[in-house]
């Protein structure tokens, strides 16, 4: 491919060397360079992809595409660009030939709910006859086929490669969790989505954008690249959402709620221990929808993704009897399922301090014993949180269990103390280790309790300094039940 078809669409200009010249593959990674590539030399946080050109170079780019002045080095053609992360995003759609406008596209953005959402789509899609792929925090499918997932939504050169592995599969629609990162990264610049749904903004990766007003702006950018967009209208900022896309007309509005007047409402929720039944008002008719999942928010969930399917032309009979088969690993995922323990130990991936207090708020309405919840943070992520949510596990339990999560760098002590400094109850215990958490919730379980363990959900590792571990929380459960013959 020549550079110029490569960086079509681009603003750039030509700092020295050969302008027809024909390359290979766009790299960001000075080690995976060959010979013939162009190596995209990316501004990032911890590092400096301009510090690694003499490296690309060694490795056989002879383009290297940089944002400021710098020493040149001989037979190298240097093209400057504004932003580097824009050019290799576009680069990549140009590269592998724009696959993403060869299938549909649906994105969903918010603080939670994505990985839920993004599964009741792929379920009602797939009944409605189309093959799908997903891209989101569990793992990445193409069909059937599980690829594992590094980050929620990956880099766009990676991105644009799984599209066209979509495309290439025969793929007709693919759906997307679509992270704050990804939009502010600019990893999805290029792309553009027929749906795009917001479920909720709360706190949450204030280590990277500073603010909530960062945080907000950043999920914003998918409504602008979006034909039509699906808004919680109960959530405070999906109401300024809605307000702001209608204000400039960027797309098709549709709202969705439980407590306001909107376009789908969901009313008279009935919850249950293995999932719920609500009414869906939609154009003046009344439809039951049943849900395998339990938790109020999971109507939310549910209703942006009767939204988007509605406005692909799904019959809302294949969408309601999609969303009855629909499981979700590591969301509200009942580990005794068929058991006779007398008690239930749940796994949710809530780790977020709005995510913590729906799913205790909603097991609360199931528990007919004491709620018990394990719990922590993550390290080397937003500590802003730790104390809100060390409030909220202990208020909202019968007994808390604080705990470690993936305490990565950090030292996990340092950590449970900044969760324990918003700790205003007694009915909490300290225990590092993660499994023996779990063991004394399960010693302590009688008839009637529920055991949440949040936090962590489908995640089987666990981050202990420079170690990742095996950890999957329900091997562990079960070892343990067995072990203690409960």
């Amino acid at each position: 491919m020549k550079i110029v078809d490569l960086l079509a669409g681009l603003n750039y200009e030509f700092v020295s060397g050969e302008k027809d010249i024909e390359i290979n593959n766009p790299q960001y990674d000075s080690r995976k360079v060959q010979k013939g590539d162009v190596f995209f030399a990316i501004t990032g946080f911890s590092t400096d992809g301009h510090k690694f050109i003499a490296k690309a170079v060694e490795n056989g780019a002879k383009v290297v595409i940089v944002e400021r002045d710098i020493e040149q080095i001989e037979g190298v053609t240097y093209i400057k660009v504004e932003n580097g992360r824009k050019a290799l995003a576009m680069a990549s759609c140009n590269f592998y030939d724009n696959p993403s406008r060869k299938m549909k596209l649906i994105g969903i953005t918010g603080t939670n709910g994505k990985t839920t959402s993004a599964f009741m789509i792929k379920a009602i899609l797939e009944a409605s006859g189309y093959k799908v792929g997903l891209i989101g925090t569990i793992a990445n499918y193409i069909g059937s086929e599980e690829l594992h997932a590094e980050r929620t939504t990956p880099e766009s050169l990676e991105l644009q490669e799984l599209f066209n592995k979509m495309v290439e599969a025969g793929v007709d629609y693919c759906v997307m969790e679509v992270s704050s990162h990804s939009l502010d990264l600019y990893r999805v610049y290029g792309t553009k989505f027929e749906e795009g749904i917001f479920t909720n903004l709360t706190q949450d990766h204030l280590d990277f954008h500073k603010t909530f007003e960062n945080y907000y702006k950043a999920k914003a950018k998918l409504f602008d690249i979006s034909k039509s967009s699906i808004i919680n209208a109960d959530d405070e900022y999906g109401a300024r959402l809605i307000k702001e896309v209608t204000a400039k007309e960027a797309s098709k509005v549709t709202t969705y709620s439980i407590e306001k007047v909107s376009d789908l409402r969901g009313e008279d929720i009935d919850l249950e221990a293995t999932g719920m039944i609500f009414d869906l008002e939609y154009k003046g008719e009344i439809k039951k929808v049943v849900l395998s999942i339990p938790g109020r928010y999971n109507v939310y969930n549910a209703l942006g993704c009767i939204g988007a399917a509605l406005n692909q032309g799904i019959d809302i009979d294949v969408i309601i009897k999609a969303l009855a088969m629909v499981t979700v690993p590591g969301r509200c995922e009942n580990l005794t399922l068929g058991m006779n323990s007398g008690f239930q130990v749940i796994r949710d991936y809530s780790h977020t301090p709005d995510s913590l207090k729906n799913i205790l708020e909603n097991l609360r309405e199931l528990t007919t014993g004491r709620l018990i919840c394990i719990f922590g943070c993550g390290g080397d992520r937003d500590k802003t949180k730790r104390p809100i949510m060390g409030e909220i596990g202990t208020n909202l339990s019968d007994i808390a269990i604080i705990t470690s999560d993936n305490p990565r760098s950090e030292d996990p002590y340092a950590i449970l103390d900044d969760i324990v400094a918003g700790v205003k109850q007694e009915n909490y215990k300290v225990v590092e280790n993660r499994e023996e958490a779990i063991k004394e919730a399960l010693l302590m379980a009688q008839k009637g309790d529920i055991i949440v363990i949040a936090g962590k959900g489908h995640e089987t590792y666990q981050i202990l300094k420079n170690e990742t571990i095996h950890f999957d929380e329900k091997e562990v459960v079960l070892k343990l039940m067995k072990e203690l013959k409960l």
